[in-house]
């Protein structure tokens, strides 16, 4: 076990991400659990913290296990595995259906009165509390390499060399922490990894960002 929690992850992600303090970096969180993550790395960093809203798509016998990723544009990455976990092409379709929905709920909680922050011409770091598959980062820096910041940066705590090896080509940096060989599951490296719900979430990025609102 590698860290305490999001917070003792946070603060050993930062040290890693120093030499980018000074330059106003836009910090970018995978709603939920990389909030807790993103509040403290943009502090650290005198950055901004905003979100990206990108979800998984759910293998059809196990929720948790991702065959693909969905961002709010419905562009979507479909794992090579997601055939052999039981997905056709109907399920996917369906599953796709449901989490943009997902996310458009999502973006009219998190930032009702306030487009996303601009990350043209800007250092851009998207965090996550880890990778397992690390599908949902592909789609997540699929949709802010679209927004055309000068640097774009993966950082996480802890991945897969599997899910590292993935989103390796798609960022220009990739700051991991671990990639332990007998990776097993993201929330094994935590000793607490609680459930992060909308409220909180909100309440984190509301900490440095543009007042909005919390949901009702």
């Amino acid at each position: 076990m590698f860290f305490s929690d999001r917070v003792d992850a946070a603060q050993q992600l930062s040290q890693s991400l120093q030499r980018r303090k000074g330059h106003r970096p836009l910090i970018l969180a995978i709603p939920r659990g990389a909030l807790e993550i993103g509040r403290l790395v943009a502090d650290r960093l005198d950055g901004e913290l905003d979100v990206v809203l990108v979800r998984k798509l759910r293998a059809p016998s196990s929720p948790e296990f991702a065959i693909g990723s969905i961002d709010e544009s419905g562009w979507t990455y479909i794992a090579p595995h997601a055939r052999a976990a039981g997905a056709d092409e109907r399920y996917i379709e369906q599953e796709k259906r449901a989490q943009l929905a997902l996310l458009q709920d999502r973006r009219r909680r998190y930032t009702p009165d306030r487009a996303p922050i601009d990350a043209n011409g800007r250092i851009a770091i998207v965090v996550d509390d880890g990778l397992a598959t690390g599908a949902t980062m592909v789609a997540a820096l699929h949709a802010v390499r679209a927004r055309q910041p000068t640097r774009l940066i993966c950082a996480v705590p802890v991945a897969s060399p599997e899910a590292i090896a993935l989103v390796r080509p798609l960022a220009d940096e990739v700051v991991c922490l671990h990639a332990p060989e007998d990776f097993g599951s993201v929330g094994r490296f935590y000793q607490s990894f609680d459930q992060v719900e909308d409220e909180q979430a909100i309440r984190l990025l509301n900490a440095s960002g543009p007042r909005i609102a919390r949901p009702q």
